[in-house]
Formats: C-alpha cells, sequence, structure tokens
C-alpha cells in the first residue's frame, strides 16, 4: 500500500476517503460556493494539495453525474496530475464550463480521481504494414 501526503484547505472540506466495493476512484469536491452562468468558465478549487509518490499520476475526471447535476463539464475532459506538482501552490483544481446557469456549494462532489503508475517507456517500431482482424475503423463498433 502507498502512501501519500495530502494538504487540505481547511477544516471545512470533508477528507477523502475510499468508497468500499463500489469504485476505486475517490470523490473530490468543491472548496468553495461557485456561482457560475451559461457560457462561463471557472477555475474549482477541489481544497486538496498531495505529494504522490514518484512513477505515480492522478487522473481526475468528472463524476457521471455531474453534467446532470450541475450542468458544466471540465473542459481538458481528464486532467492529469504529476508526482512533481506537489509544491506549496501546487492546488488540485477543476477547470470547468458551464451549460447553463449553476450553483455549486461547498463539498458538493464534482469530479473523481485514480491514481495510476505512469506509462513505461515505449519505442515504437514503424512497419510497412498491420495484421490483424480488420475491424471496420474508427467508430464501426454501432450502436447496440
Amino acid at each position: 500500500m502507498e502512501r501519500i501526503k495530502i494538504k487540505y484547505l481547511n477544516n471545512e472540506i470533508i477528507r477523502l476517503e475510499n468508497i468500499g466495493g463500489k469504485s476505486d476512484w475517490i470523490d473530490l469536491r468543491s472548496a468553495e460556493r461557485v456561482v457560475m452562468k451559461a457560457g462561463e468558465f471557472k477555475l474549482i478549487h477541489l481544497g486538496v494539495a498531495m505529494q504522490l509518490p514518484e512513477g505515480y499520476e492522478a487522473h481526475i475526471v468528472p463524476r457521471s453525474s455531474t453534467f446532470m447535476n450541475f450542468g458544466i463539464i471540465q473542459t481538458n475532459h481528464l486532467g492529469v496530475i504529476d508526482h512533481k506538482y506537489c509544491g506549496p501552490n501546487d492546488w488540485w483544481k477543476m477547470p470547468a464550463y458551464a451549460i447553463r446557469d449553476t450553483i455549486i456549494e461547498v463539498n458538493d462532489r464534482i469530479c473523481q480521481f485514480r491514481i495510476q503508475k505512469n506509462q513505461p517507456t515505449i519505442y515504437f517500431e514503424e512497419v510497412e504494414e498491420l495484421f490483424g482482424e480488420d475491424r471496420g475503423g474508427f467508430g464501426s463498433t454501432g450502436k447496440k
């Protein structure tokens, strides 16, 4: 088990916890009350900063209910935080774009993260042709 050093913005922030048995993703919450108008962009403070183990990175994505509940999308769709992002001002934030007017309260769950090992070094071998089953190209798997 890896140990991760974490700093919270204040005592109002609900502490992170694993969701036993449901998922290996961990919810992140808004650390501030956010009022956004449709078409507005904001970096939403998540109230945490962490020092990840070397060789690991965190992937941050919206929760499945975030758009429905708050009308926001994460503008980078997947945030990647590497182990070197751990300085005194390296707070985690979610870049959000509002599709409709919305209010997000302190401790509302708006995104989630998981920690993964960095990708190993990859070497690319150029070839003239690839051999395998032809699946029909991008987007060809149908709707059902």
